[in-house]
């Protein structure tokens, strides 16, 4: 039987979304990529992040994002390689 092969097939359609998912500016994007590209975060929260960054300035780093309300430090850490944090675009 070709089991081998199936089971390699299903894992690789399983994890392809995973791999799908790219990094992120936080200091850039708009709410609608936020929410797309990092895990545990919908729209909401991914506007209340654009929110906080026009209020307070560009993001220093990934570790700012668990002062946004609705965003904890789980899942800062579940996208730590997906969250990139650049001088914020005039």
């Amino acid at each position: 039987m070709k089991i081998p092969g199936i089971v390699a097939t299903a894992l690789l359609l399983l994890a392809s979304p995973i791999a799908l998912a790219g990094q992120v500016d936080i200091n850039t994007a708009d709410a609608e990529t936020i929410s797309a590209e990092l895990k545990g975060v919908g729209l909401a929260k991914a506007k209340a992040i654009v929110e906080y960054r026009k209020k307070h300035g560009p993001f220093r780093s990934a570790d700012d994002l668990s002062l946004v309300k609705g965003i904890g430090e789980r899942t800062v850490e579940l996208n730590r390689s997906d969250i990139k944090v650049s001088g914020q675009k005039k």
